[in-house]
């Protein structure tokens, strides 16, 4: 017993660890006694938020990614994240390949068809299957992935990046508070703030590797007739959570960097084949096109809530709240992963590598799997592809290209790998980042811990997964697009104050220089 209490003391922050753990375990148990209550609370929560707090998270949103381009302007932008002499530690190709599988992954190929489409043929603000609806499609469906949630994850990741590896302290959320509450972060307040990161990057990973299960299976189908149940994601969850943990144990560069590797490669490859099979000169023109119209509205776009029109504010719902509540719950997990691995780097090379790069190709993304899909439904293509759903989607444009059957085949199977891949780096990078939650800051957890946490990510995804099948709407992602919108909420307010102290320290840093071999804030968690 006194080796465990050492164990856990020197290798955990106890408080966070096991109200996490206790928490979780109380989640699952939950589910598994009564998935139904669970699925039935998990709408009537999610049916909440979005009534009383939509205008919130419209608003905070936007003031990240305001917040985040004034500082790259600003003097701040030379500061290096980590000592002056730092460099970074990987090349820009591997550092842009991790962040980008880490940040989106799953839901690019998810909704890579099926967002446009939906929008193109059901939205308020524009005559449905009209050239105008085309256009305003692809403007909200970049609006949804492109700078918004980068802002969210940098607000994060440059608060972790700079206080752990410039001024020493640990790698946890409640270090960016110290310029606000000092030692404090070591205290109640702290911990709090670590827990609710811990349920965040929980609840957001869940999400993602839920609609990757639905995925997976909807492909499977449709290749070999896998019939599509909860049953089967549930397999598909347990099968690739095991490659996760392979990858988790080999470690951040020979695991996590080579899959992600593997997983952009395999990703340019199948969207450079459709780009080529598919209508090209029509996605160029369209690319150019939407990204025009983007920028042109996007800032009335950004604070677009549809106070006059019922029918404006359930799509508003079902979509942008949606993606909001997502990416604030999925911010630690991205944001303290993007930190662990931009060390070296300057402020205003973070926030441009970080919000210009990976949106780019976001971009480039939904405009070459939307566009070819709108581009053959506009002009009277397969109706499959008109009614289709969000997991299928991908396959059913993949069989509507001019090729062959077997290459229609070959690139199911590729965007299959390419989901499954990016399940596996998502959940390993989550677990990582949930290890370092759990142990006080430390970039180097133990095995033990990071086997624990990634396990329990699976086990998480999968209950609210039953859970949401089970609840009134009979949607199996209700209840993991709840757990996003809840542990959202509260941890928006959590960037808010981040935003506050990293201006302090950084103001404070700009006047005032530390002596040689001073850490600027002072003792570390270890120290105390």
């Amino acid at each position: 017993m006194s080796a465990f209490k050492t164990y856990i003391r020197t290798h955990t922050n106890p408080p966070v660890f096991f109200v996490s753990m206790i928490l979780t375990v109380t989640l699952v148990v939950w589910g598994l006694v009564a998935p139904a209550d669970l699925g039935y609370a998990a709408s009537a929560t999610k049916e909440w938020i979005s009534t009383y707090f939509g205008w919130w998270y419209m608003t905070v949103v936007f003031a990240f990614l305001v917040f985040v381009i004034i500082l790259m302007f600003s003097r701040f932008g030379h500061i290096r994240i980590g000592k002056d002499d730092d460099r970074p530690e990987w090349g820009t190709w591997s550092w842009f390949s991790m962040m980008f599988t880490a940040g989106m992954g799953i839901g690019l190929v998810y909704y890579g068809v099926a967002e446009p489409i939906f929008h193109f043929k059901s939205m308020p603000l524009a005559e449905n299957g009209t050239a105008d609806a085309a256009i305003k499609a692809m403007d909200m469906t970049i609006f949804h992935w492109g700078l918004h949630p980068w802002a969210v994850y940098i607000v994060l990741g440059l608060s972790m990046g700079y206080f752990c590896f410039r001024h020493d302290l640990p790698m946890r959320p409640a270090s960016a508070f110290y310029p606000l509450i000092g030692n404090g972060i070591y205290g109640w307040v702290g911990h709090i703030i670590d827990i609710l990161a811990v349920f965040g990057t929980l609840f957001g990973l869940a999400t993602s590797l839920g609609l990757g299960a639905t995925q997976i299976n909807a492909g499977l189908h449709i290749l070999l007739g896998v019939k599509v149940d909860v049953i089967n994601q549930l397999l598909i969850i347990g099968a690739i959570t095991a490659v996760a943990v392979t990858s988790l144990m080999m470690g951040l560069d020979k695991g996590i960097r080579r899959l992600s590797l593997v997983n952009m490669y395999m990703a340019i490859l199948l969207a450079a084949i459709v780009f080529l099979v598919g209508p090209t000169l029509f996605i160029l023109e369209y690319m150019v096109q939407s990204v025009g119209y983007y920028l042109q509205h996007l800032p009335a776009t950004s604070l677009r809530i549809f106070a006059f029109s019922k029918k404006g504010h359930e799509w508003i719902d079902k979509w942008t709240l949606f993606y909001w509540g997502w990416w604030i719950s999925w911010s630690p997990f991205v944001g303290m992963f993007i930190a662990r691995v931009s060390r070296g780097r300057t402020i205003r090379e973070f926030i441009v590598g970080t919000l210009f790069a990976p949106v780019g190709a976001t971009v480039v993304w939904f405009c070459i799997f939307g566009g070819t899909a709108i581009h053959f439904v506009y002009n009277g293509g397969n109706p499959a592809l008109s009614n289709a759903g969000e997991a299928n989607a991908m396959f059913i444009l993949l069989r509507e290209l001019p090729v062959s059957h077997i290459m229609s085949m070959l690139l199911s199977i590729l965007a299959i790998l390419v989901v499954a891949i990016f399940f596996a780096t998502s959940s390993d990078s989550g677990s990582f980042v949930v290890d370092m939650l759990t142990n006080g800051g430390d970039p180097h957890p133990i095995w033990q811990q990071r086997l624990f946490w990634a396990v329990t990510e699976g086990v998480v995804a999968g209950t609210l997964l039953v859970a949401g099948a089970m609840a009134v709407t009979g949607n199996p992602l209700t209840a993991l697009q709840t757990a996003a919108i809840t542990s959202g909420l509260p941890f928006s307010i959590v960037l808010v104050f981040m935003c506050w102290g990293l201006y302090r320290q950084l103001h404070h840093d700009h006047e005032y220089t530390p002596p040689p071999g001073k850490s600027g804030l002072g003792r570390t968690e270890n120290s105390s």
